[in-house]
């Protein structure tokens, strides 16, 4: 994802949740992280997700070993949220996350918007979605900032371990300064989740005027838990 204008305090710009998919190659896959050794032992990495701090340069990984479920999505997020962003943003009071159409965490999934609206009640703020065009995903800068560089640093590189993934994520870096914080999640993510009507319609969720299928703000419900915990 991507973040809001690094001028506007007021606002976070956003994550990015894109990855390659090209299996054995040394590069990312959005598939999911699969228990399982190529003829070198290296474990193939299949779920790592990314998000990008556009007006820090910065990225988070979350690294996982279960399903890429739309839970798992918004957990990375999460989790980048509680170790970095609330402390690099204070003072902000909307979360814009720009996100590919497909995937898990695609425009049509359900299980996206709920888990959204369980993540604006926490931390007491909207989050604000604007999805990539169906067929645009290479234009997330993601993609160009983040995951590219990740590749070209464990290229050639046995991925013998976890913690060597982990590892050499975290160890990348570039010319313009970007910096990248890695962690493995070890929740379990179950498949097949099914999002029931009801659940929907609960959302407080707003559309925008303009195709409102891809972008639309999800704001904290009438009773959500105690806000204690942000500063």
């Amino acid at each position: 994802m991507d973040f809001a204008d690094a001028r506007e305090p007021s606002a976070v710009q956003g994550l990015l949740l894109r990855a390659k998919s090209h299996e054995g190659s040394g590069t990312l896959s959005q598939a999911a992280f699969i228990r399982r050794t190529d003829t070198t032992g290296a474990i193939t990495p299949k779920l790592p997700y990314g998000v990008y701090d556009l007006a820090a340069n910065s990225g988070w990984v979350s690294v996982g070993v279960d399903h890429d479920t739309a839970a798992f999505a918004v957990n990375s997020i999460r989790q980048w949220w509680l170790t970095v962003g609330r402390a690099r943003y204070p003072q902000a009071s909307r979360l814009l996350i720009t996100a590919d159409s497909g995937g898990s965490n695609g425009s049509r999934v359900r299980l996206w918007k709920r888990e959204l609206q369980k993540l604006a009640n926490e931390f007491g703020i909207d989050i604000v979605v604007s999805h990539l065009p169906p067929g645009t995903s290479k234009w997330n800068k993601i993609e160009h900032r983040l995951f590219s560089f990740i590749s070209q640093n464990w290229r050639a590189k046995p991925l013998v371990s976890y913690r060597v993934i982990v590892e050499l994520i975290s160890a990348t870096t570039t010319k313009t300064g970007l910096t990248v914080r890695c962690k493995l999640d070890t929740g379990q993510y179950p498949s097949g989740i099914v999002v029931s009507d009801a659940e929907m319609a609960a959302l407080n969720i707003k559309r925008a005027g303009f195709h409102g299928e891809w972008n639309y703000t999800i704001s904290p419900g009438p009773h959500r838990p105690n806000r204690a915990f942000i500063s």
